[in-house]
Parts: C-alpha cells; sequence; structure tokens
C-alpha cells in the first residue's frame, strides 16, 4: 500500500546561535524522515544527516528531502560553499550534484 508524504520545511528558530534549517516528511502527520542543514561563518553551508524510517525506504522519500533541500540553497544562498560528510550509500547523489569527492575518513570511537 503506498502512502503519499508530504514535507514540511522548519526554518531556524532564533533562539540559539545555531542556524539550522531542517525538513520533515510526514505521511499521515506522522513522521517518517528528515534531513538537515547549518549555516556556518564565512558563506558555508553543512548538510547534516538525513534519515528515512525503516518502513518508508525505497519510496524516493530521501530524494524528495534531498532536493527539497537543494533547491532551496539554490534559491537563497548564491555564492555559498555547500559541503557534506556522507556514507558510500549516499555519495552517488552528492556526485550526481556535483560535488567533488574529498579525502576518505573512517569513523572510531573510544569507550571513556
Amino acid at each position: 500500500m503506498a502512502h503519499e508524504h508530504s514535507i514540511l520545511h522548519v526554518p531556524p528558530s532564533g533562539t540559539t546561535t545555531h542556524c539550522q534549517h531542517g525538513w520533515i516528511a510526514h505521511v499521515d502527520g506522522t513522521c517518517v524522515g528528515h534531513i538537515y542543514m547549518l549555516i556556518e561563518a564565512n558563506k558555508r553551508i553543512k548538510f547534516l544527516d538525513a534519515w528515512v524510517h525503516s518502513e518508508y525506504r525505497r519510496k524516493g522519500i530521501y530524494r524528495s528531502l534531498w532536493d527539497i533541500r537543494w533547491g532551496y540553497v539554490q534559491r537563497n544562498f548564491k555564492g555559498y560553499i555547500v559541503y557534506a560528510w556522507c556514507k558510500p550509500m549516499s555519495l552517488p547523489l552528492l556526485l550526481e550534484k556535483g560535488f567533488e569527492k574529498g579525502e576518505d575518513c573512517v569513523y572510531v570511537e573510544s569507550s571513556i
């Protein structure tokens, strides 16, 4: 059964020093995915995490979220540099949009 999703833009609140935009994908009032970006100093934008609920994956929601954020940036932030850290699964989309691949990075962690 196909569910139609809608996307809601959540602009920065103005109550913190961070200028973060978010987009929430929802189906029947339930959040099924999100994507964010952070506006930084020196005309830089960092694309932050994206997530789609496992039951709603492979239905175009991630692509919808990505495209709506990308369109927003293109309309409102001419002259900015956009960068992101991404997982290998997301890399093809970023390359498709004109991003250049930087150095490889490996996640590490330590319990303290």
